[in-house]
């Protein structure tokens, strides 16, 4: 007797402590990303000028560094005054453009990043599978036009969050952000190609898993 009302004990026990860490496991899903922050009725809506708004990225290894932009193909933000509200813009993966090479190694790079080299599609963004990247809005913390932006950033179909330091300002009819330079680990959204953490006995040929990243958004009033 004594016997089977141990082995039920350790029965409950283990369905006890498996629930608990789903639901650990659930709560920690749910704090990963935010809800996309809402403007008021009242906000003024701004059209990203794609023409004019940039990422500038670079990424380094121990040989060197890469850096180059990316263009946003749309996107629009809200603000009420000089209170920025919400706001979301779209990435054109197929514009990876590198600043740092010469002709021909720039464009060999530039294909490679974007996986149209055969056989290696997969190894940084595969802008065939994934032309667009997005940014959401999720908060907007600070004042005088120092703030700290968070938001959800979706690479590959993977969404991870994501917050910096960003300047803000309202020149006439225009809204200006520039964010200071961040860091995301790529690998976090599946861009493991050449990472010394996924990948073992790279010596000294790795690729850091940090990308610096510059956003540089205008826009105008709609």
């Amino acid at each position: 007797m004594k016997k089977n009302l141990l082995v039920l004990a350790v029965i409950l026990f283990t369905a006890i402590s498996f629930t608990s860490c789903k639901e650990n496991d659930k709560k920690t899903d749910a704090t990963e990303t935010e809800a996309a922050a809402t403007a008021t009725e009242s906000a003024q809506e701004y059209a990203i000028d794609i023409a004019a708004s940039k990422i500038t990225w670079m990424g380094s290894k121990p040989t060197g560094s890469h850096n180059g932009t990316i263009a946003m193909s749309s996107g629009m933000v809200y603000a009420l005054g000089s209170d920025l509200q919400s706001g979301n813009f779209t990435i054109n993966m197929n514009s990876i453009t590198d600043l740092s090479l010469d002709a021909g190694m720039k464009e060999n790079l530039e294909a490679h990043l974007k996986g149209t080299v055969e056989g290696k599609e997969g190894d940084f963004f595969n802008v065939t599978k994934y032309p667009t990247a997005k940014f959401e809005l999720t908060g907007v913390a600070g004042e005088s036009g120092n703030i700290t932006v968070s938001g959800n950033l979706t690479i590959k179909d993977k969404t991870n969050p994501v917050s910096f330091p960003a300047t803000i300002s309202f020149p006439e009819d225009k809204i200006f952000l520039k964010s200071e330079t961040f860091t995301i680990d790529r690998t976090k959204w599946g861009v493991n190609y050449g990472s010394k953490n996924i990948f073992d006995n790279l010596g000294d040929k790795f690729i850091n898993d940090e990308i610096e990243l510059t956003i540089e958004l205008h826009g105008k009033k709609s």
